[in-house]
């Protein structure tokens, strides 16, 4: 999976920044860190797409498809992502729905 367009904060639509300390964070904190950041603005928030910035992972592995974003943020903003938590200066993404 190659990131067809950079992630950077101008690429996310009013993303929340969180800040960590304490050394080198893993996928599975990161994450749990963003749960619970989005469960603070929806009962049940339900996650669309996500970035690690070490791997160059993302998911979901859609295609670039030639647009300003990268897909994988295109991908969560159309199917209703409202919620993007930004972790460490997009060291990891998380895109989240409160869609039902």
């Amino acid at each position: 999976m190659d990131i067809c367009r950079p992630v950077t904060k101008e690429v996310l639509t009013n993303p929340i920044h969180i800040q960590t300390t304490g050394g080198d964070l893993s996928f599975h904190s990161a994450r749990d860190i963003a749960n619970r950041e989005a469960k603070k603005l929806c009962s049940d928030p339900m996650l669309l797409a996500w970035y690690e910035k070490k791997t160059g992972r993302y998911s979901p592995p859609v295609d670039c498809c030639g647009e300003e974003k990268p897909s994988w943020v295109v991908y969560a903003e159309s199917r209703g992502g409202n919620i993007t938590i930004d972790i460490n200066q997009e060291e990891y993404v998380f895109i989240y729905t409160d869609a039902p």
